[in-house]
């Protein structure tokens, strides 16, 4: 049998339930078997600081599963999609954020993520709850080098934007219809500038307040709502 990893949280666990990995085995607390008719009958009930030494997490709201390891995706699969819809991130590093943008990008109804092997927060049971579940059906690729990925790709109708403020043209004046990703860089240094370079264009998401830049989850729904927008009509 093949290693296991954990999963924690109600959403990340019910998504897993739905999702594509085996679930071998789930924990809970009797307040959240009962409070969660989704559990499985074979549910194990277990006490709280039990679950707390499973999930090495306080944060696991009652329910803890095991679960077969994450399976990532093909990234050469994802980018020769018929008008793929992708968002790539630039060494983001903090599994939060990976986990939120995971969630923007499944719900936009994006075909999937991609992130670099290295300097970059892999899929873990943090992400898992970050994303709330949504990691498990959205499709995840690792790519050694993000740049040479991006000029690999390059082909007629499909367009890569990195997301810049110092860009010359707004997100919101272009055409993302065709195959596009959106490349996006960890918060405070944006992209690396081969990164942007080996983009076909860059976008900004212009400024009104006194902040200058966004979270890098909340960019990416920006970017992929307005790309959704446009798709349905």
């Amino acid at each position: 049998m093949t290693p296991a990893e954990l999963v924690y949280g109600t959403h990340a666990v019910r998504e897993a339930l739905r999702g594509r990995r085996e679930v071998r085995q789930v924990w809970c607390t009797a307040r959240a078997g009962e409070a969660s008719p989704w559990l499985p009958d074979s549910a194990r009930v277990e006490r709280a600081e039990r679950l707390e030494q499973l999930a090495g997490s306080p944060d696991h709201q009652g329910v803890v599963a095991e679960v077969a390891p994450y399976s990532y995706a093909d990234p050469d699969e994802l980018l020769a999609r018929e008008n793929a819809l992708l968002v790539a991130l630039d060494e983001v590093t903090d599994p939060h954020n990976l986990g939120a943008v995971a969630r923007v990008a499944e719900g936009a109804g994006a075909d999937g993520l991609l992130t670099t092997r290295r300097r970059s927060a892999a899929v873990t049971p943090a992400v898992a709850r970050a994303s709330a579940g949504a990691i498990e059906h959205l499709s995840v690729a690792q790519v050694e080098n993000l740049a040479d990925t991006l000029i690999r790709a390059r082909r007629p109708g499909l367009w890569s934007y990195g997301a810049a403020a110092e860009a010359g043209q707004a997100y919101d004046a272009v055409d993302y219809r065709d195959g596009t990703v959106f490349v996006l860089g960890a918060e405070g240094r944006g992209l690396r500038p081969r990164v942007l370079r080996s983009c076909d264009a860059a976008v900004a998401i212009p400024m009104a307040g006194r902040i200058e830049s966004l979270n890098v989850s909340t960019a990416a729904a920006v970017l992929l709502f307005e790309a959704a927008r446009q798709r349905r009509g």
